[in-house]
């Protein structure tokens, strides 16, 4: 199926579906320039013990083609998507981590006490809360420097089950 690229500019956010079919997603990005999508997922062993030296996984998933994954290129690694990952707990093996690109954030990667899965937490809205989504909405711009006319940071608050998101104009 192909899209032009403005189609795909105007289309809402909630156009988009996120990657319900794969097993240790920890979170996903998308943006509105197009459908494929950048998957943050749990990095584990057979055992599903946590790879300390690569808690993460992150990759794009091709919705607009064939439904292909390729990893990121180095730019997009070292300027946009990739993250900075800090031990904070060798014993729990809890990390956190910062987008390379926006530092604002930390993104906590800890054992749910509820179900024992890991899962990616962090402060949205003023709640302690699970990652599941970030949305970028462009605005035109270069490749070196896009507009970015917001990201929307959405999770769930686990105490109250509630679905919670804020809006970041950077």
């Amino acid at each position: 199926m192909l899209v032009s690229f403005n189609t795909l500019a105007k289309r809402p956010k909630s156009d988009l579906s996120g990657p319900g079919e794969l097993r240790n997603v920890l979170f996903y990005i998308q943006r509105s320039i197009n459908i494929s999508t950048i998957i943050y997922e749990l990095n584990v062993n057979e055992e599903g013990e946590l790879n300390a030296a690569e808690p993460v996984k992150i990759y794009w998933k091709n919705y607009a083609t064939d439904n292909s994954t390729e990893p990121l290129n180095y730019i997009q690694k070292k300027y946009a998507y990739g993250i900075d990952i800090k031990i904070i707990d060798v014993k729990k093996n809890t990390v956190s981590f910062n987008f390379v690109s926006y530092q604002k954030k930390t993104i906590y990667l800890i054992k749910s006490p509820i179900d024992g899965r890991y899962k990616a937490y962090c402060n949205i809205a003023g709640k302690f809360v699970v990652l599941n989504k970030i949305f970028i909405q462009l605005n035109g711009g270069t490749f070196w420097f896009p507009k970015i006319k917001f990201i929307e940071v959405s999770g769930k608050d686990t105490a109250s089950n509630e679905d919670v998101s804020e809006k970041i104009i950077p």
